[in-house]
């Protein structure tokens, strides 16, 4: 029996031509022109063929995303570290921010619905960038938080800031608004100086912890048990 019509040239072949009709129509009409009857229409496949190789329409707007999201998250992992960790998060705010400006339709598609215990894989991987960024900020001795609740302050901070950009006039948006929401979760979550060699179980604790991968000199279950003792620390702070 020949292939169907919508099939010609195989799953990837016509996958990725629903992708780019889904993303072209993301891009014209926003997120309500994501429908499955107008991505079939538009690819020139049938509806049953969409379902068939994303599941839902959930599992097509997720693919349409990671489309639009691949090259950005290309371009953060090419980033060469700034030398200041401090100065690094900035530079990745920024990035960030700019990002969601050019690009509103994929920024409102992903952040628009949170959906708990569901990450794409796409996602994970700049969200991996940042705990990184953030990491490397304790490591320092300049986290004053603990690192999830930095990560989490960055990105909630972050989207906030963009969906309020957007909401504003193009040509009237108030870009100073992100300098000043970003210098105040800098001044959220770190120190002035590093916390090494001053009071402070908290801050203490956050800086060991995040060194803590790198010590050989304990046992898997010493170095276990030690994390717990640390998370506990750092927790009493924040």
């Amino acid at each position: 029996m020949p292939p169907a019509a919508d099939e010609v040239g195989g799953h990837d072949v016509v996958r990725a031509r629903i992708i780019a009709a889904g993303a072209e129509l993301l891009a014209e009409g926003g997120r309500d022109a994501l429908t499955t009857r107008a991505v079939a229409a538009a690819a020139g496949v049938q509806a049953p063929t969409i379902y068939r190789l994303f599941g839902d329409k959930r599992g097509l707007l997720d693919a349409v995303a990671e489309h639009g999201l691949a090259r950005y998250i290309a371009q953060k992992k090419a980033h060469v570290p700034l030398a200041d960790p401090l100065e690094d998060l900035r530079a990745g705010w920024d990035f960030n921010v700019a990002f969601g400006l050019a690009h509103p339709a994929i920024f409102a598609l992903m952040n628009g619905d949170p959906r708990p215990g569901h990450r794409s894989p796409v996602v994970a991987s700049g969200l991996a960038i940042l705990e990184r960024r953030i990491e490397r900020l304790a490591q320092a001795g300049r986290l004053r938080v603990p690192e999830e609740r930095a990560v989490n302050l960055v990105r909630a901070s972050g989207v906030g800031t963009v969906l309020v950009l957007l909401g504003m006039p193009e040509d009237r948006r108030d870009l100073g608004l992100s300098v000043a929401a970003r210098e105040s979760v800098v001044a959220a979550i770190t120190t002035a100086a590093p916390v090494t060699g001053r009071p402070g179980a908290a801050e203490a604790a956050i800086a060991l912890r995040a060194s803590l991968d790198n010590a050989a000199a304990l046992t898997p279950g010493e170095r276990h048990l030690l994390t717990e003792l640390l998370d506990r620390l750092a927790r009493s702070g924040a």
